[in-house]
C-alpha cells in the first residue's frame, strides 16, 4: 500500500487562532488543495511552542534576531519554537512544510525588515531556516501551484 503524504503546517493557515493578534490566517484554497490529495496534516506554531502568548505584541527579525515591537529581544523564545517545529517534522517523517510567509517564524521567501513599518524583505523566518538547515523543504501558502506540482509528484511515488 502507497504510503500517505504527510505535511507540516502552520496552524493559523488552517483557521487556529494563534496569530499575534490573536486571529488566524485561514486559507480556503490551501485546505481544498490538502483535501484533494488526502494528505495527513501535522499543525504547528512555531511562536506557541517557543512559550509566546496569544495574543502577543508583534515581532521582527533585525539583524539576525527577533524583537517584538516593544523592543524585547525573544530570539530564545522563537529558537526554541523552530527546534521544537523540526523535532515534530522529525518526528512525524513529513514529505514537506507549508508555513505562513511574512512571518519572523514560517516566512520561507519574505519577511517585514525589522523596523514595524511594514516594509517586506527577501529573508526567512527563524523555523524556516532551521527546518532548511535540515534539507526539509517549505512552501508558503503563497505557492499553491507549486505546492500542487510537488503533490502531484509525491503521489506519483
Amino acid at each position: 500500500m502507497k504510503k500517505k503524504i504527510k505535511v507540516l503546517i502552520s496552524a493559523c493557515l488552517l483557521g487556529d487562532n494563534v496569530k499575534y493578534s490573536g486571529g488566524n490566517n485561514l486559507t480556503p484554497e490551501l485546505v481544498t488543495l490538502l483535501e484533494k490529495y488526502n494528505v495527513d496534516i501535522v499543525k504547528v506554531c512555531p511562536e506557541c511552542f517557543g512559550g509566546l502568548p496569544i495574543p502577543r505584541v508583534p515581532s521582527e527579525i533585525r539583524e539576525n534576531k527577533v524583537f517584538s515591537k516593544d523592543n524585547r529581544d525573544l530570539t530564545e523564545e522563537f529558537l526554541v519554537g523552530a527546534e521544537k517545529t523540526l523535532e515534530i517534522a522529525k518526528e512525524n517523517e513529513v514529505d514537506f512544510v507549508i508555513l505562513k510567509e511574512r512571518s519572523p517564524s514560517c516566512g520561507s521567501t519574505y519577511i517585514y525588515d525589522g523596523n514595524f513599518s511594514g516594509n517586506i524583505i527577501l529573508g526567512q523566518g527563524i523555523t524556516t531556516r532551521k527546518l532548511n538547515e535540515e534539507n526539509i523543504i517549505v512552501f508558503s501558502e503563497e505557492n499553491l501551484e507549486e505546492i500542487e506540482k510537488y503533490l502531484i509528484e509525491l503521489d506519483k511515488n
